[in-house]
């Protein structure tokens, strides 16, 4: 007998942070309605960012911006909430800090996603959604996925909120590489605890820039005191954060608002202008951390690690044993090859994976902006919403990929399919 295809008014492509604050705004806002949702997450369980859970990190956004605060502060689901039911919430207030480790917070949002586990598919990769045309107009779509043994479900959705997070961005002279040596920042944390060299002293290079690389950087050279590690930047020195009060209202939920009314030329010239606040830049803390080894090891002589500042990777090559790399010195003007046990890519990641996953929709999609509740904006023989999370930074600003709107943006978006599934009901019934 074949298993019969399940139909839900909303479907979700993954189950990180964004969908699942989608997940608790559902519950709190249609409690009444009887919308059907399902969540479908390729990982077996819940986890965020499981490759930097590394000792003493801590979040660089306050634990105000969880999951609900900014749209529900009465919500169960929020940290404080968290902190309270673990019994923390005073020891928590006398660290004298918003910024818990990233360690808690990752303990908070499973906490949460443990509360949901009803509506959540894991294990399972979603490879393909594919329209349900009737008579030239697609109210439906037919979302495939398969689990770890290959094994396909189909389910059949009317609105698909995509919220998959970024995939790993590598440098162009790693491709097509896939070696166990070579490995991208976010599965670092299982990595490293498994890393084998075969040599007392390790030499791993750190590619990049950003804080998971001067964290990354930080772990190795406690880890592999007497090895040899290099950070590897491209630029002539690591940038601080800017985290200043004034600066952190562009992560505010009415400045999306301001940059997604704005000109095409005035958000380029907006985000190149806050670009310091995400992307290549260190916590001054960190900063100051690693300049401090660096000079020590000048003052007692002992220490080999590195900052390879105006670096650029001009080839690689792996063999058996080791990852050389070709470097081209643009302070000296010169090349050399330099030989690693491993190395270890934090390059960012890229927010385009979502189109391949929804090619089989282009012939209905509208060639408009996304709109403004994050809306695909689609062709007028097609009903289907679609609704896309952490791929709209060029439309909505630097915080569409980070943690700090997660809260508004599930509000805006639960309204629209509020309003739309409610509307569909109501014709239903007359």
């Amino acid at each position: 007998m074949s298993q019969q295809v399940k139909e839900y008014d909303v479907l979700g492509v993954g189950f990180g942070p964004a969908n699942l604050s989608i997940a608790i705004a559902l519950e709190e806002t249609s409690k009444n309605q009887d919308f059907s949702y399902c969540f479908l997450e390729q990982k077996p369980h819940f986890e965020w960012h499981g490759g930097m859970l590394l000792d003493g990190t801590r979040m660089q956004i306050s634990c105000m911006k969880d999951l609900v605060t900014l749209r529900n502060p009465t919500s169960p689901y929020s940290f404080v909430n968290y902190l309270h039911s673990h019994n923390r919430l005073s020891s928590f207030i006398n660290l004298g800090s918003l910024h818990p480790s990233r360690v808690e917070f990752n303990d908070y949002l499973t906490w949460v996603a443990n509360q949901f586990e009803s509506v959540a598919a894991y294990g399972q990769r979603v490879i393909d959604i594919e329209p349900i045309e009737v008579e030239g107009s697609i109210k439906k779509v037919r979302v495939i996925s398969t689990d770890i043994h290959g094994n396909r479900t189909e389910r059949i959705a009317k609105n698909i909120l995509v919220g998959m997070g970024g995939m790993p961005k590598l440098p162009k002279q790693f491709d097509g590489i896939d070696d166990e040596k070579v490995i991208h920042s976010s599965k670092y944390k299982v990595w490293c605890e498994k890393f084998d060299s075969g040599v007392d002293l390790p030499r791993i290079a750190v590619v990049g820039a950003g804080q998971s690389a001067a964290e990354i950087f930080v772990d190795l050279t406690n880890r592999f005191d007497c090895g040899e590690i290099h950070l590897v930047n491209r630029n002539f020195a690591l940038h601080p954060a800017d985290d200043s009060a004034f600066v952190n209202e562009i992560f505010d939920p009415e400045f999306t608002d301001h940059i997604y009314s704005s000109s095409q030329q005035e958000r380029e010239s907006i985000l190149s202008r806050f670009n310091g606040t995400n992307y290549s830049v260190v916590d001054t803390e960190e900063l100051g951390a690693i300049y401090e080894r660096l000079y020590l090891q000048r003052v007692t002589g002992e220490g080999l690690h590195k900052h390879l500042r105006c670096h650029d990777i001009q080839e690689v090559a792996v063999n058996d044993t080791k990852v050389s790399i070709r470097y081209h010195d643009r302070i000296n003007n010169t090349q050399k090859w330099d030989d690693y046990d491993a190395v270890v890519l934090a390059t960012g990641y890229r927010y385009d994976e979502f189109n391949h996953m929804l090619d089989k929709l282009a012939p209905f999609m509208s060639k408009k902006q996304v709109e403004r509740h994050y809306r695909l904006p689609m062709k007028d023989n097609c009903d289907v919403n679609i609704f896309l999370q952490g791929c709209c930074e060029s439309s909505h600003g630097i915080s569409d990929t980070l943690l700090s709107v997660l809260a508004v943006r599930s509000k805006e978006i639960v309204d629209s399919l509020y309003a739309k599934l409610s509307s569909e009901i109501q014709a239903v019934k007359a």
